[in-house]
């Protein structure tokens, strides 16, 4: 997800890498913040870059402690490619700074795996579990227990333009179709949001359609590099293929969609070419805020609706794309008992909601959504909590990296997709690449 989004918000070869960079750069490495003798721990959160809530509660924690820790905030790179990385590194290198960690969900396998994590104690799972919507749950686990705590929860949602749907003759109050939105968009002659580029997005975007068909990309997550069995080269593959096909190949996403990003999606949505467009909910306070600066008119608020991601299958359920942040705790943090208090204290609901209000990201607990006040600011609130019940995570496995860049590889440009023959080729690639047979 671009900067802007995340404000409001959001291979085997890789992890030997990361092991090794890391072992090399160690003794230059921070190690765990000193405190003088006598004085509260200090407690180190690396996090993503945001609009200020996550320091905000840092303070807050902290401050709630009665002087049992101080949390002090370490900002990590702007892209989620540079934020694993780094952690990677760090983890890898035995930093013991590593007390509290702000970690993208489809990364969550990659540390756990080699031990990288300290164990969630059964008690904090507890808690910290108790209410959290089913998706966001899920890509807070690896191999069936909870590895790290879930702190908020994004998923995309279908936003529509209410004059289109009516003159399509669409019945948005009841579940639609990829191909009810693609007929619908062409009969208007208007473009879908969707995001085309080689990046992260695809392999959102692949994943939340196979899922949404019944399938999986991978089959046998745990498993190790030369085992692991793809779902790609299947009904579910190729049914992904035919939307993607289908998009690129009639023009149906705009001129630039090969290079189509959240930000430039939500754009072209907001115009006179806009119909449907699946994206985050940082859409709202940004057109929002583009209106109340002039830049939009005001009658664009009142022309945009919402519902759930769309299905593949009629009467089937959609599998939504779930993204996110969940809290770690580094294996080699002097404080893992004081960081799970401070985890605690951080994704309460009340906390959970204050952070959604402020920074636009979705609580992943479904009692922070009963917050009064919620739906005032995001009226689409009822519509996110549904999403992330229904929501799949993409593959959990410690070999996301390699699976994410094999996708994006050969999945774009859209209009180079061919349902016949894509699902096939991208599955014999990615498995190769898989068995040390090629390199991305």
């Amino acid at each position: 997800m671009p900067k802007d989004a995340r404000h409001w918000g959001r291979s085997r070869k890789g992890a030997r890498s990361a092991v090794g960079v890391a072992l090399a750069l160690g003794a230059t490495l921070l190690t765990g913040c000193g405190s003088d003798e006598g004085a509260a721990p200090t407690l180190t959160w690396y996090i993503n870059p945001d609009a200020g809530g996550q320091a905000e509660l840092a303070k807050q924690c902290s401050d709630a402690s009665n002087g049992a820790y101080t949390i002090e905030t370490s900002l990590l790179p702007n892209d989620a490619a540079s934020q694993r990385e780094q952690l990677a590194r760090r983890l890898a290198a035995g930093d013991k700074s590593m007390d509290i960690m702000s970690l993208d969900p489809p990364n969550v396998p990659e540390y756990a795996e080699p031990g990288y994590l300290a164990p969630v104690p059964d008690d904090v799972a507890e808690r910290t579990t108790q209410g959290v919507l089913e998706g966001a749950l899920a890509g807070a686990k690896w191999k069936d227990e909870v590895v790290a705590v879930p702190f908020w929860a994004n998923t995309q949602i279908l936003w529509y333009r209410k004059s289109v749907a009516e003159a399509a003759g669409l019945d948005m109050s009841k579940p639609v179709t990829w191909d009810q939105i693609i007929e619908a968009a062409k009969s208007q002659d208007k473009y879908i949001g969707v995001q085309g580029a080689r990046a992260e997005s695809m392999t959102v975007w692949v994943n939340a359609l196979v899922a949404s068909a019944g399938g999986t990309i991978v089959e046998n997550p745990d498993a190790s590099a030369d085992e692991i069995q793809l779902g790609l080269d299947s009904d579910a593959g190729k049914q992904a293929a035919e939307v993607v096909s289908t998009i690129g190949k009639e023009g149906l996403g705009g001129p630039g969609l090969p290079t189509q990003t959240e930000n430039t999606s939500m754009v072209q949505f907001q115009g006179d070419q806009g119909s449907f467009m699946v994206n985050y909910p940082f859409v709202w306070p940004a057109t929002n805020a583009s209106v109340e600066e002039g830049a939009l008119p005001e009658s664009l608020i009142d022309d945009i609706g919402w519902t759930l991601f769309p299905a593949m299958n009629e009467g089937e359920d959609t599998a939504p794309p779930l993204g996110g942040i969940n809290l770690g705790v580094g294996s080699n943090s002097q404080h893992p008992d004081l960081a799970y208090e401070a985890i605690e204290c951080i994704v309460s609901p009340e906390n959970q909601a204050q952070y959604f209000e402020t920074n636009g990201n979705p609580p992943s607990n479904e009692a922070a959504y009963e917050t009064p006040g919620i739906e005032e600011t995001f009226p689409m609130a009822p519509t996110i909590r549904d999403s992330l019940e229904l929501a799949v995570p993409r593959p959990q496995t410690p070999y996301y990296n390699e699976i994410s860049t094999g996708i994006q590889q050969t999945w774009t440009p859209p209009s180079d997709v061919n349902p016949d023959t894509t699902p096939a080729t991208s599955q014999e690639f990615i498995t190769e690449v898989l068995r040390g047979e090629k390199l991305l």
